[in-house]
């Protein structure tokens, strides 16, 4: 028996290869380098390409030199030590946890740094750029602790992205309630969170600079034993290396380049993920660059090519007046944005749609029972949201105002309340519905709107039209979300529907479209007035301020309409939530069953946000818990969701409005904060009954 075996490279090939290696490093290094002249010589002022190197040799007069000393080199310079520190940060959490997608961005490091440093704001305490960087530093260690518990090191991409996600909605949601409330203490705060690598002199990259050395010098250091982990756990053992210890090490040294470029610049999004990716690609070809110093090293110097390219082609293609005030982050969460979105299309998707839960069949009595105890809630809570606020009044005062004999006072309390209390219910109602559509359409047991892209996409459009023409009214108002709500379902679900609605490729271009939209809206609240910023900021985290009885006559048609539709078709979505085999078995069309559905779940969204702005998690909580209590009959679930829908803003609304009256908090920030643990806690149940 003839036994074949593979010749070992030629010498010459070797030596090829470490020869490309070195070339693409020291292309890396050249093109860091024409970045950093062309940034230097970008700016508002007249200061152009002589100038600086007059500057630089001395010869330039006091203003010109003041310029180039106090602003474009220190610029320059922040851009190289972030984008450095963050490609460190980002391929040394992907080799630790074995997940291409970690990165402090979607291990929610950003976010925890982000709520650390407005919970500290908001007490008035100021600290010292040092202090603030330990504050980070602690806030985006503990949220990467969580993510990586939760979604378990060496899971799929999906898990992770979730986790975090779903983690940094919560976080945000309630910085941005500090922001509401405490708007003094944290002013800049959210302009800030943007990221910009502008600076005001060589002070803090001096400070940070120590910090970004002894990061990188950590990783150098367990470099080998992070090899070791690519072999499997039981194979770093048996070499000697402490698994746990190794882990711990490394995720902390990321968490410190993360808090280094946090303090610096604000959280710059998508570099840590997409720098290691591009170096994976280079793997491919240079073998060495696999090894995580190779790796480490070169995410850093590509890290850096991202946040200078990034600031160049913003100031190339922007006015210069108007690229000031662009935060750097904005351009590069866009490019992650198109990352993720072409990593979930391009890629092999191994996610299968996720198999139904078990077909649990309560009994009548038990329908009726939960039904009954949810419209005693709903009604309670109308109740007391109508009599509750920053002014108490009585049951009697309501009878009276429905017959037209309050007084001046009352009558004035209810017109503006009562529109409020049922903006939220028809809201929370709209949005259960649309995510129980989406969740028996796709089989995705972790999918709903705001996951999906569908609610970013509908706020993108109202912030354009609150931004742009602030005098537009409901109307219009509600145009726009549904315009970009349209845009944003079209995106998603015609980018995944191919080989159908995978789990794995639905929630990464989801997450894609929802990070872009959100970068965009960012950009447009930096870029407005003050007055058009903080009235985006208010719709978006979710406010009933305002609202008229009118405003909510399209979204009561559409919940209507949806509800009615549901119930008549509770035979379709029933097989269809099932699988692929059995609805075609049956003769049902399944392609024009699930564009149905999903254009009725689109409708629902844009309409609730429309009206009330961001809600996040409702769709994704009250179908579960709905599931839970009744079964998984449509017949039954849909009526039972839509009850707890609503329940769920209507409280939140009502304690938004009264626990800390007379300012309010919107009913998104606390839905987010209710949402959130709980979508943690699927994740868990998830994996664990996936043992």
């Amino acid at each position: 028996m003839a036994v074949t075996t593979t010749a070992p490279p030629a010498p010459a090939a070797a030596a090829s290869r470490k020869g490309g290696a070195a070339a693409v490093t020291a292309v890396l290094v050249l093109l860091i380098a024409a970045l950093a002249l062309v940034d230097i010589a970008q700016g508002t002022s007249g200061v152009g390409a002589a100038e600086v190197w007059k500057a630089l040799t001395g010869q330039a007069d006091a203003a010109d030199a003041s310029v180039v000393v106090a602003s474009r080199l220190p610029r320059m310079a922040a851009g190289l030590l972030v984008g450095a520190a963050l490609g460190m940060a980002g391929a040394a959490l992907q080799a630790v946890s074995r997940n291409v997608l970690a990165a402090p961005d979607t291990l929610a490091v950003n976010a925890g740094s982000y709520f650390s440093l407005g919970l500290v704001a908001a007490t008035g305490v100021s600290l010292p750029l040092l202090a603030s960087s330990g504050v980070a530093f602690v806030g985006g260690l503990a949220a990467a602790a969580v993510v990586l518990g939760l979604s378990g090191l060496g899971a799929g991409t999906v898990r992770l992205v979730l986790a975090g996600s779903a983690l940094t909605l919560g976080l945000s949601s309630v910085t941005e309630g500090l922001l509401l409330l405490f708007p003094e203490q944290t002013e800049g705060l959210y302009a800030w969170n943007q990221g910009s690598i502008a600076q005001n002199g060589f002070g803090g990259v001096l400070w940070m600079l120590p910090l970004a050395v002894a990061g990188l010098a950590g990783l150098l250091l367990v470099a080998r034993r992070v090899d070791a982990l690519a072999l499997g756990d039981d194979a770093a053992r048996g070499l000697g290396v402490s698994v746990r210890a190794t882990r711990v090490i490394t995720v902390v040294l990321a968490a410190l380049l993360s808090a280094t470029a946090v303090t610096l610049a604000g959280p710059i999004g998508f570099v840590g993920l997409s720098a290691p990716a591009a170096v994976r690609l280079l793997a491919r070809r240079y073998r060495g660059f696999s090894r995580t110093r190779a790796s480490v090293t070169r995410s850093a110097l590509t890290g850096a090519v991202l946040v200078l390219g990034s600031d160049v082609a913003l100031r190339a293609l922007v006015p210069s007046d108007v690229a000031v005030a662009v935060p750097t982050g904005v351009v590069t969460s866009l490019v992650g944005a198109v990352f993720l979105v072409v990593l979930a299309t391009r890629g092999r998707d191994t996610g299968a749609a996720a198999p139904p839960d078990r077909l649990h069949i309560r009994s009548r009595t038990v329908f009726l029972t939960v039904a009954g105890t949810l419209m005693a809630a709903l009604l309670a809570v109308t109740v007391a949201s109508v009599l509750l606020g920053d002014s108490k009044l009585l049951l009697g005062d309501v009878l009276n105002w429905t017959q037209g004999r309050a007084g001046r006072v009352v009558s004035f309390v209810l017109d503006t309340r009562v529109p409020r209390v049922l903006a939220a219910l028809l809201a929370g109602a709209a949005l259960a519905l649309a995510g129980t559509l989406v969740q028996a359409v796709t089989r995705n047991p972790l999918a709903e709107p705001g996951v999906m892209g569908v609610s970013g996409g509908a706020a993108l459009g109202a912030v354009l039209l609150v931004t742009t023409a602030p005098e537009a009214g409901p109307t219009g108002l509600a145009a726009a979300a549904f315009a970009g709500a349209a845009l944003a379902s079209a995106l998603v679900f015609g980018l995944s529907a191919r080989g159908g609605f995978r789990q794995n490729r639905l929630v990464l271009v989801g997450m894609g479209v929802a990070t872009a939209s959100a970068a965009l809206i960012s950009l447009l609240i930096v870029l407005t007035d003050p007055f058009n910023a903080t009235k985006a900021l208010t719709w978006l985290s979710g406010s009933t301020y305002g609202r008229t009885l009118p405003d909510l006559l399209p979204l009561a048609v559409v919940l209507a309409v949806g509800v009615a539709v549901a119930l008549a078709r509770r035979t379709e979505l029933d097989l269809v939530s099932l699988d692929g085999d059995t609805p075609r078995l049956l003769g049902l069309g399944v392609p024009g069953a699930r564009l149905g559905f999903l254009a009725l779940g689109v409708l629902l969204s844009a309409a609730a946000v429309a009206v009330t702005g961001t809600i996040a998690f409702v769709g994704l909580v009250a179908p579960h818990a709905a599931r839970a209590l009744v079964g998984r009959r449509h017949v039954r679930v849909v009526p039972v969701a839509v009850l707890l829908g609503a329940v769920l803003v209507g409280t939140a609304d009502m304690v938004g409005r009264t626990v800390i009256a007379p300012a309010q908090l919107g009913a998104g920030l606390l839905t987010a904060v209710i949402g959130t643990p709980y979508f943690l806690w699927l994740l868990i149940r998830t994996r664990t009954s996936a043992r």
